[in-house]
């Protein structure tokens, strides 16, 4: 099962078009740069639109909040075939991890650690204390602490329900 966000792979953005993730992390520093003193936080989440039985678009999204005065965000598609639900919410959170990651990465290479604002990135996961997913709730929230990130769930968890979902 290939999870990978390859560096190469396209970015979209209303404000800045298509780029890619070298282009994402130097929007993300000229974004930051505007108001060097605010707090930002960053957060990476995945929501999925199934076509037919076995397949979906996945939606990964990037969203850099200026905490009391807006965002921006970053979305990327791939199609991918799950097996059942719980397959398909394993997936979403796998997504998120792994562009959350190379991220972490690119960011640490080209920008150093300051931007990383205390090195707390978010895993907004499409998933709640209710309705279907519920039951997959511990293993996915572990599977991103695991990782050393912090899990988001709904209702908190707008990286995924709200932004990805807008382009699923």
């Amino acid at each position: 099962m290939s999870n990978g966000v390859s560096s190469d792979k396209i970015f979209h953005s209303t404000t800045h078009g298509n780029l890619s993730l070298t282009e994402v992390i130097s929007e993300i520093h000229r974004y930051t740069q505007h108001h060097k003193n605010s707090r930002y936080e960053i957060s990476i989440g995945t929501d999925s639109q199934a076509y037919g039985k076995t397949h979906a678009n996945f939606v990964t999204a990037i969203v850099v909040r200026r905490i009391g005065n807006g965002a921006i965000y970053f979305w990327t598609r791939r199609s991918q075939r799950f097996y059942n639900l719980q397959h398909r919410i394993q997936l979403e959170t796998m997504l998120s991890i792994t562009l959350a990651q190379e991220c972490r990465s690119t960011i640490r290479e080209k920008l150093g650690d300051e931007i990383l604002w205390d090195g707390v990135i978010e895993i907004h996961l499409d998933i709640g204390g209710a309705g279907q997913t519920r039951d997959f709730l511990d293993v996915m929230t572990g599977m991103v602490r695991a990782y050393q990130m912090v899990p988001v769930i709904k209702p908190d968890s707008y990286g995924a329900f709200a932004v990805a979902d807008k382009h699923t």
